[in-house]
């Protein structure tokens, strides 16, 4: 690559390519090793691991911002000299990907039973390595500086290993278990889900009040239920043991309606004596509070439904019957019995399935099982202790603790065929129960009596153990010892509960340490309207279509620099335009700069000579901006990093430095010219760095053309320090003076409608000596960028009767009009500048005669306000002096 290190501006076409650009050099990367980790055994190691998309299909715009700061981030600390390691892996995501595949096989007439295991299984590792290699090439596409030696997918076999050991190990600790328990059943996947795989959906449905009668035939009991179709599975009525209305009642029998069995009416604290009627009815199969009371009261538990969500023999009249349509049955026969006496409208909670989107059902199933308790307690002592994870924005601890603190088992088993099959086999003959890493002797043979359990592992039992399991455990691999724990985990806000807990109290039970040091919380990537990206509302954005219609590096400054921690992002077309125009604009100022430096080479470079007040002022102002990136970044503010780097870029270096340089550029002081070339040289090359992380293909494009020092690459080139060499505060005054007088003289000109093109007369009074000098010292930058006629320089002037004002700290600038405008105008303008200036003045007197800011605040920003105050006055009363002068 160092080839290409001095080519001539002349080769570098006036407009920026990004498509033949992003090809050429990420493949250069590539083919450098440059992403690879290992490169530096001496340095600080500097870890991330990806978070592993699902093989369910293309990246969409939220990965888009979840792995572009993800990549600021390693490219950054590769530059700060880090060993820095991005592992990049994907994850089987086994029911949202078997779903996907199922979907495939219907449109074909098939479903997987009609494949068998394995054939399906073959038709599921087809779809995966086809879009495995799709998420490769849009990684690649978006600029991702990953290290694919290492690259992962959850059902490697190396990782395969470590979810065995553990499982295996939980077990032995009696931290796993298998048992009969309600779980939330998908009946249109025909699995079990977790907890957190329910999204709770608010909808319109009824309240149906059903009357019990007793069974001696004394009265009834008035129940209330929102799904009349579970009475069939009723085993109780329960009612609080204090309840006045109830006591006489407790033991005896009810008549359950339509199948006429009878029932007991039980006592239990369970109950809410003031909600209701004060009696619930109690279906252990299919409610989990139900499930608690029926286990204390040892009731049976009677299941009415089967797992596609149809009634079965229990609900007899009704069996067969799919469940939505038995409660309309039911509902039915219980009012001609004139046992449901009332129903109304009730808006509640309904679970249904993140993947399949179905109602989901609380239904007795025998499941697996993770004794959550001891895990949560290991990780809530962890986090209060001050050793744990470190969450950015900080409020996000709260969310993590809150849910670890009241989590419930843990239901691992899934009722599918793709995943981590769950390692326990079971004894035909005997009931025994085998659990290990390797299947019992003899399992293999066909007259074995040892039988596998059909059922897989939760997606999130092989995620959990992602940061670890990647760099090689259960061994002591040398890239676990070198790279664990990791640095900073990057993910959204919607995967707390899901991933980023689990991986904290695994990683805290099986490796003794806390999985990574930061968590960096992201929200979601919203439309312009704020509305969430779904294909329903036709929304999306896809990344690709960005990045071919706008490049890699302009999708990749909107959606890092546009979002904050822990906030939404609002995804606009239009300041992805602006990201472009940002790129084009620091194009033009590279080819400008590179066109003044031909020849120049790196050991040309040379900051030590007589340099102007603007070299001086651009590297103080870079050093600053350097100074403050670099602070902002490791406090990942990356919002904030692009206001400084934008600005810097297109105001201080872009439209004030560069121009001020020609002066020097095209003059015939060949020193000065030596020394502004070096501080344009060093500057846009350090600039380039700041910009890498952030736009990678347009800085590495540029940089390659620039005289720089020794090295291959920027994505290797050190990035830059704060130096205190460069501090030149009266280079920075000087420089505020010269650009506030420029300013006012080009808001005159415009105010009036002077076109640009034409010269003007400019009067300067310098108000003290310190102004005075500076203004002469300068006088060829405000002849040039006023595009004065004539200037005069004088702190003893009087000012002309007829002409336009301005008046800036240090100087009072005239602009001898007459003929373009009239008397008036220049009077109402002034009375504007006049109003703004008495609103300075009393926000400041307001701030100041407030006793608790005054004590309050330090008293250098107190003794600032004050000196505001005051140049707010004098600049008063110039105004007023010119007002009177004009009106005389």
């Amino acid at each position: 690559m160092s080839e290409t290190n001095l080519q001539s501006a002349v080769e570098m076409p006036t407009t920026y390519d990004p498509t033949g650009a992003e090809r050429k050099w990420y493949d250069a990367w590539i083919r450098g090793g440059y992403f690879e980790a290992g490169r530096r055994p001496d340095a600080p190691k500097y870890t991330i691991v990806i978070p592993p998309p699902n093989v369910t299909g293309m990246l969409h715009i939220g990965h888009a911002l979840d792995f572009t700061l993800q990549d600021i981030l390693i490219r950054f600390k590769r530059m700060q000299g880090y060993d820095a390691l991005w592992l990049p892996g994907t994850d089987h995501a086994g029911i949202a990907t078997q779903t996907k595949v199922e979907q495939k096989l219907r449109e074909e007439g098939k479903s997987r039973y009609d494949l068998g295991r394995e054939a399906f299984l073959e038709k599921v590792w087809e779809w995966k390595e086809k879009y495995a290699d799709t998420i490769r090439s849009q990684w690649s596409k978006m600029g991702l500086s990953l290290d694919y030696s290492r690259e992962r997918f959850t059902l490697d076999e190396g990782l395969s290993r470590a979810v065995r050991e553990v499982f295996v190990r939980l077990y032995e600790k009696g931290l796993i278990y298998r048992g009969k328990r309600i779980i939330n059943w998908d009946p249109a996947a025909r699995t079990a889900l977790s907890d957190i795989e329910v999204e709770y959906k608010e909808v319109n449905g009824h309240l149906y009040h059903l009357r019990y009668p007793l069974a001696d035939g004394s009265g009834f009991l008035t129940v209330a239920t929102t799904r009349p179709e579970t009475m069939l599975g009723d085993t109780a009525v329960a009612v609080h043991p204090d309840d006045e209305r109830y006591k006489h009642l407790i033991g005896k029998m009810l008549k359950l309606p339509i199948v006429d069995r009878e029932i007991p009416i039980i006592a239990d604290e369970y109950v809410e004596k003031e909600f209701g009627s004060g009696a619930v009815k109690i279906t252990p199969a299919h409610d989990p509070n139900d499930f608690e009371v029926g286990t204390r009261h040892d009731l049976p538990q009677i299941i009415v439904m089967d797992e596609s969500g149809k009634m079965n023999e229990n609900a007899g009249p009704y069996r067969g019957m799919d469940r939505a349509d038995c409660r309309k049955a039911i509902v039915k026969d219980l009012q001609e019995q004139d046992v449901c006496i009332k129903i109304e409208d009730h808006v509640h909670q309904v679970g249904h399935s993140e993947r399949s989107g179905a109602v989901v059902e609380p239904y007795l199933s025998t499941q697996w099982f993770v004794s959550m308790k001891p895990l949560a307690e290991k990780a809530i002592a962890s986090q209060k202790s001050g050793q744990g994870v470190n969450f950015v924005p900080e409020r996000f601890e709260k969310v993590y603790l809150q849910w670890i603190e009241n989590v419930r088992d843990w239901c691992i088993s899934r009722q599918l065929w793709w995943g981590h099959r769950i390692p326990a086999w079971y004894h035909e003959q005997t009931g025994e129960i085998y659990v290990g890493r390797e299947a019992p002797e003899g399992a293999d043979q066909p007259d074995s009596p040892w039988r596998q359990d059909e059922d897989v592992l939760d997606t999130w039992f092989s995620s959990a153990l992602w940061p670890f399991s990647t760099l090689g455990w259960p061994d002591d691999s040398e890239d676990l010892k070198r790279y664990y724990p990791t640095d900073v985990l990057v993910t959204g806000y919607d995967i707390i509960y899901f991933w980023v807990a689990r991986m904290i109290f695994t990683a805290l039970e099986f490796t003794d340490t806390i999985p990574f040091k930061d968590v960096l919380i992201h929200g979601l990537v919203r439309d312009a309207e704020g509305r969430k990206m779904s294909k329903s509302l036709g929304n999306g954005v896809d990344p690709l279509e960005v990045i071919e219609n706008y490049g890699a590096d302009a999708m990749r400054y909107m959606i890092s620099t546009g979002s904050t921690p822990g906030q939404d992002l609002r995804f606009r077309l239009e300041k992805v335009e602006q990201a472009r125009n940002f790129a084009n604009k620091i194009w033009n100022a590279s080819r400008f700069a590179l066109m003044n430096l031909n020849g120049f080479r790196a050991e040309d470079i040379d900051l030590t000579g007589s340099l102007s007040t603007a070299d001086r002022w651009i590297l103080h102002r870079f050093n600053e901006t350097a100074r403050d990136i670099t602070r902002l970044m490791d406090g990942y503010e990356f919002g904030e990093t692009g206001r400084l780097l934008y600005n810097f870029i297109w105001d201080d270096l872009c439209d004030w430095y560069i121009e001020f340089a020609k002066l020097t550029l095209y003059g015939n002081d060949e020193a000065a010219k030596r020394s502004t070339q070096s501080v344009l040289a060093y500057v846009l090359d350090r600039t380039l760095r700041l910009l890498h992380p952030f736009m990678p293909y347009l800085s590495e494009e540029i940089w390659q053309h620039l005289p720089h020092e020794a090295g291959e690459t920027i994505t290797l080139a050190a990035w830059p320090a704060y130096d205190p060499a460069f501090e030149a505060a009266d280079a920075v005054g000087e420089m505020g003076l010269l650009m506030d007088a420029i300013r006012a003289v080009r808001n005159v000109r415009a105010e009036v409608n002077v076109t640009p093109g034409k010269k003007v007369e400019l009067l300067v009074k310098p108000t003290g000596e310190a102004a005075a000098g500076i203004l002469k010292r300068n006088e060829e930058y405000l002849r040039r960028f006023c595009n004065t006629s004539q200037l005069t320089l004088d702190a003893a002037l009087t000012p002309p009767d007829k002409a336009m004002t301005a008046i800036v700290t240090g100087a009072e600038l005239y602009l001898p009009l007459a003929g373009l405008i009239d008397i008036g105008q220049e009077i109402a303008r002034l009375e504007k500048e006049l109003a703004s200036l008495n609103a300075e003045v009393e926000r400041v007197e307001k701030k100041l005669s407030n006793e608790g800011y005054v004590s309050k605040a330090p008293a250098h920003v107190v003794e600032q306000e004050r000196a505001k105050g005051q140049d707010y006055r004098d600049k008063r009363d110039k105004v007023l002096a010119r007002i009177a002068e004009l009106r005389g």
